[in-house]
């Protein structure tokens, strides 16, 4: 995760000898053989997931990558609970949609909120690395939208997310949609204060992302397979993608939807209500 890259060097604090930051890492450098490295024959599969931390960073030993993991997220964990309780006060339900990029987000966002503005009052948060577009999209409906912009940094993150509680009117009763980063690594592991995850996949992106991607359908509690209209014109095996994703988490639900069409959404705002009157 974000051990890696560096970007979560603003979520441990004061101290940046935890991480060093992305680009401070030269490929160039002398490569000493002082950690254990996951040698194959010729053809076959290098594994740098196999360690206790499942990764491996160059100069950082298995146990300190587990301390800075375990650091980075703590301190996240502290700032998710503050906003859940924040959002428990206001009886404001929150999901927190991640995916790829291109999985059609946004556009589910903007015809959900259309389709049920009427009946919640809608505010929206959107990542991502740069420009407001997303955020611009979705005021058309008329819903308020706080803009994110990480920069280098591949997902938010609830330090984040309560500054753009700061900015926008909780209105009792209402939904919170949370449009993370498109990325399918990084932002499974971030809790943002929200009550589920639900990701987005589309069905351009092959049926095999589950298992290769298996942290992020882990941590999710809903799979929306989106753009569904677009099945009649790809080898896509839908039956295959859903076992994927029971493999990784037997408790997913899973919902076939088209944000174009509106095909399955009444089953997604079916999905919102039940599980918003049990919040």
């Amino acid at each position: 995760m974000c051990t890696v890259c560096g970007c979560a060097i603003a979520d441990i604090g004061d101290n940046p000898n935890l991480v060093q930051p992305a680009n401070a890492h030269d490929h160039h450098h002398p490569h000493a053989h002082d950690h254990a490295h996951p040698h194959n024959p010729v053809g076959g599969t290098i594994d740098f997931g196999k360690g206790l931390a499942g990764m491996d960073i160059p100069g950082l030993s298995q146990e300190r990558t587990i301390r800075i993991e375990r650091d980075i997220l703590s301190k996240n964990a502290t700032f998710a609970d503050a906003n859940r309780a924040r959002l428990r006060a206001h009886g404001v339900f929150a999901l927190n949609l991640v995916s790829s990029p291109g999985s059609g987000k946004t556009s589910l966002l903007v015809r959900t909120i259309n389709e049920l503005k009427d009946q919640w009052p809608i505010i929206v948060i959107e990542g991502d690395q740069q420009t407001s577009r997303d955020a611009e999209r979705i005021r058309t409906t008329g819903a308020p939208a706080v803009q994110i912009n990480t920069g280098k940094g591949c997902h938010l993150d609830a330090h984040m997310v309560g500054h753009a509680l700061d900015q926008i009117p909780l209105a009792p009763g209402g939904l919170l949609f949370i449009e993370n980063i498109g990325n399918l690594v990084c932002p499974a592991a971030f809790d943002l204060g929200e009550a589920h995850k639900v990701v987005v996949l589309s069905v351009t992106e092959g049926e095999d992302k589950p298992l290769k991607y298996p942290d992020m359908f882990a941590a999710a509690d809903l799979l929306l397979l989106n753009k569904s209209d677009l099945l009649p014109h790809l080898e896509f095996d839908v039956e295959a993608c859903f076992a994927a994703a029971l493999r990784v988490n037997p408790h997913i639900g899973i919902l076939t939807v088209s944000a174009r069409t509106g095909e399955g959404l009444a089953g997604f705002y079916a999905w919102i209500e039940a599980r918003a009157s049990l919040a």
